[in-house]
């Protein structure tokens, strides 16, 4: 099992598609607070459907509380300031996927403490914004899973 971890998320759109996105690849969820948004939104329920109630998202106080109770084995950070490609890694059952908010992406001081995690998504593209949230997850995840062999 792979962990997806939203760091403070604000836009509940993107939590709950991340959210089906969990439940669809038998991924668990963990959300560090302060939340953007209630878990009870409209626009967090609609996106993740019906699979709301199947995921059961694990909540944490704040970045202090999650290090603490983590299941993950491993973090990986993703970040448009990291400088390995998301693919060069080699994932195993149980590491986790963090992601920042959608506005700021994870804080300083997180990136620092894991400089040889941090993992990002080449763009060559001339957009000057990364992916959406939910985007960037299930690229990573994916590959994740693929690599693992998780279908098979």
């Amino acid at each position: 099992m792979f962990h997806v971890i939203l760091h403070q998320p604000e836009i509940p759109q993107n939590t709950g598609s991340i959210g089906r996105l969990c439940v669809c690849t038998n991924a668990k969820l963990h959300l560090i607070h302060p939340l953007g948004f209630d878990t009870s939104d409209y626009y967090l329920r609609r996106a993740g459907l019906d699979y709301w109630e199947k995921l059961a998202p694990t909540h944490y106080e704040n970045w202090e509380d999650f290090i603490s109770r983590s299941p993950a084995r491993r973090l990986w950070m993703l970040s448009t300031k990291g400088q390995r490609a998301y693919t060069s890694v080699r994932y195993e059952d149980g590491d986790g996927l963090v992601l920042g908010c959608e506005t700021k992406g994870l804080p300083d001081a997180i990136l620092q403490a894991h400089t040889d995690k941090l993992i990002q998504i080449p763009m060559p593209g001339d957009f000057h914004r990364s992916l959406n949230q939910a985007q960037a997850a299930a690229v990573v995840l994916y590959e994740a899973l693929r690599q693992t062999e998780a279908w098979s």
